[in-house]
């Protein structure tokens, strides 16, 4: 067998194993939506993506330093307070 002939079953497997596998999918989706009807809960569609304030935020590293030194001065602050209590 050579690598092209073996690379194409390769893709067809794949590609009929993923056929396989929407299919599982779409009928445990179903299920769920059975289910959550039967539990009095509304359907959600599963292609919605979730709430936009989900989403991982990015810093710059300039905002990322700024941070850090603020924190670094209230603990700073802190722990000159606490010293004293002891």
């Amino acid at each position: 067998m050579t690598k092209n002939t073996r690379k194409l079953d390769d893709s067809i497997v794949l590609k009929a194993a993923l056929e396989g596998l929407e299919l599982q999918k779409q009928r445990i989706e179903t299920q769920i939506r059975e289910v959550r009807s039967r539990l009095g809960k509304p359907a959600r569609s599963t292609s919605e993506t979730p709430s936009s304030s989900t989403r991982k935020r990015v810093l710059s590293p300039e905002a990322r330093k700024r941070i850090a030194t603020a924190q670094k001065k209230r603990w700073a602050e802190y722990r000159k307070g606490s010293s004293g209590q002891k």
